[in-house]
């Protein structure tokens, strides 16, 4: 064998060897990567939902009590809502009367959503008015992103329910909303 084909044969074998060992690093990170955006959620769950906890003992205390009020708890505890969205009441009917307070962003969600086994905190307020049918082009708007609009527009509503979603472990099978 030829001194040039000997250092072209080397030398596919060390593109070969390289591009191998790139492509054996780039699954590893991507596998760390998902392990890390993994543990993110936990530890975003496991920093939220106790707080959440103390709040469902004395979530009577807010019904009848303006939107505000329950908010300013929340801010107490260094809660903050992420995201919003809305629903019916009842299943037969079609006005608006519950506000869907989600606590992290989509990347979380995303998380919990691809492992199934995985739940994402939440709280449902039903109001005992209506919510104004704006609040369908405000979410639109914002993209569900909460903000001091969004405040000032449920800040005076009442309150006639709280409830609690997925709060009772990450990847609990206890469903009980409280």
């Amino acid at each position: 064998m030829s001194i040039i084909n000997f250092l072209i044969l080397n030398n596919i074998t060390m593109k070969s060897i390289f591009l191998k060992t790139i492509l054996i690093i780039n699954l590893f990170f991507i596998y760390n990567c998902k392990a890390q955006t993994t543990n993110d959620y936990i530890n975003f769950y496991n920093d939220v939902v106790p707080k959440l906890n103390t709040i469902v003992p004395i979530k009577t205390q807010f019904y009848g009590q303006s939107f505000s009020s329950f908010y300013n708890e929340l801010q107490n505890k260094n809660i903050n809502i992420v995201l919003i969205s809305y629903d019916v009441k009842d299943d037969t009917r079609n006005e608006l009367y519950v506000l869907k307070l989600y606590f992290g962003n989509m990347n979380m969600w995303n998380i919990a959503s691809d492992n199934s086994s995985f739940w994402f905190p939440s709280v449902d307020i039903t109001f005992e008015n209506e919510i104004p049918s704006q609040i369908k082009d405000m979410v639109r708007q914002y993209q569900g992103q909460w903000n001091p609009t969004f405040l000032q527009f449920f800040s005076s509503m009442k309150i006639e329910k709280i409830e609690f979603i997925s709060i009772n472990g990450y990847n609990s099978s206890d469903r009980a909303v409280k």
